[in-house]
């Protein structure tokens, strides 16, 4: 039970200079209470006619910022109170007040609280220089909050302004890669009909109209299901990890052989099979091995391994080629992101496989790595939970 020199020293803590038949009035005029830890004294927003002080035992005072944020004022103890701006201004809490362990406290009504101030010039001088004081934090609380908030819609702007960007630079290689493959597919068709073409030289010719139509079609596949992939149901199956990269690899050896690079598989023992859409898999694998290639243009090895641990199963694609500027890692993953230019090497692309690449990762609740150090290669990892 909390003593009457107890209950004094934490008045005259509270309001220095307060005489001893003023403090017999206050306490007289309040009443005691015990509360146990995490319980609300005051909770913001409500409407409530109490001023506190604090005889013993700590409470902690928070705010809610943007409806979502809870944000810590302070820390009370012995001596401290609270409540009286609520009271001063017959307004709504404006913080909530919670005890962090068991807390005793004197608490005074509202008409009570004003006969003193109008009474006792000591405890009248405390409660304005402790409104003063809490006003002036709150006024710099505000502007480090406008501070952060500007620094928020800089940040927001900044990445706004790069979307739209590599927006309108996507449109603009998208363009330019359904142009160029319809204009030489075009060009051949007509000197087909027009019977300018015969024997090999009209095989060659439906052979280049072939691949620049897979590539169109490639093309569009990609954009659509860029637009789509959030409403994309996959099938999860067990499925053969080790299979489908064997496949994809086999898929793409004839470009490797063109660009003379060499693939070298490698499949670790006792892959388990890992929960996945296969279609999708493969077309992440392909991505990573398109890209693999295509920024090998010197050629060299590359080296494509399948392996396992107590918790996951891996897919690692390591190339020899161009590498990957250290500036660029941090947005590789952004839609419609592309490297034109690197080391001097021009590179085409639509800037849209790595984003549905990880976006599929994602849907796997997988990951996505990548290590690279430019001019000497890159290495990206996917990383499938085991069953």
């Amino acid at each position: 039970m909390t003593t009457l020199p107890l209950i004094q020293a934490a008045i005259q803590k509270a309001f220095p200079g307060i005489k001893t038949e003023e403090v017999e009035k206050m306490v007289h005029s309040g009443e005691v209470h015990a509360y146990p830890p995490q319980h609300i004294l005051c909770q913001e927003g409500a409407l409530e006619k109490t001023f506190y002080i604090i005889l013993d035992g700590r409470v902690k005072v928070t705010k809610l910022i943007d409806e979502t944020d809870v944000r810590e004022l302070s820390i009370l103890e012995q001596g401290d109170f609270f409540g009286e701006m609520a009271l001063i201004h017959d307004a709504p809490r404006a913080a909530t007040v919670k005890t962090l362990g068991p807390t005793t406290v004197l608490e005074i009504r509202k008409l009570d609280f004003e006969k003193f101030l109008n009474t006792n010039s000591n405890v009248s001088l405390a409660i304005v220089n402790q409104v003063s004081r809490r006003l002036r934090e709150n006024d710099e609380m505000a502007i480090e909050d406008l501070r952060v908030k500007a620094r928020e819609l800089a940040t927001a702007y900044q990445r706004l302004a790069e979307h739209e960007y590599a927006r309108t630079e996507f449109l603009t290689t998208i363009a330019h890669n359904l142009r160029t493959p319809l204009t030489a597919a075009y060009g051949y068709i007509k000197a087909i009909r027009m019977e300018m073409l015969q024997g090999e030289a009209l095989k060659s010719a439906l052979d280049v109209v072939g691949r620049n139509l897979q590539e169109i079609i490639s093309l569009v596949n990609d954009i659509l299901y860029l637009q789509e992939m959030e409403l994309i149901l996959l099938d999860f199956q067990p499925t053969d990890l080790a299979a489908v990269v064997v496949a994809c690899v086999e898929k793409y050896k004839s470009q490797a052989e063109k660009m003379k690079v060499n693939i070298h598989l490698e499949i670790g023992k006792g892959i388990p099979l890992v929960q996945a859409d296969s279609k999708s898999i493969e077309r992440v694998v392909s991505i990573l091995l398109d890209n693999a290639i295509k920024f090998s243009p010197e050629g060299g090895d590359m080296q494509v391994s399948v392996s396992v641990d107590e918790k996951q199963v891996c897919l690692s694609v390591q190339d020899c080629g161009v590498g990957i500027p250290d500036e660029a890692l941090p947005r590789l993953f952004r839609r419609y992101f592309r490297l034109d230019e690197v080391s001097g090497h021009l590179f085409t692309g639509s800037g849209l496989g790595l984003s549905i690449a990880k976006h599929v990762m994602d849907q796997h609740q997988g990951e996505i790595e990548v290590h690279s150090k430019l001019g000497k290669g890159s290495t990206f990892t996917l990383r499938f939970k085991r069953e």
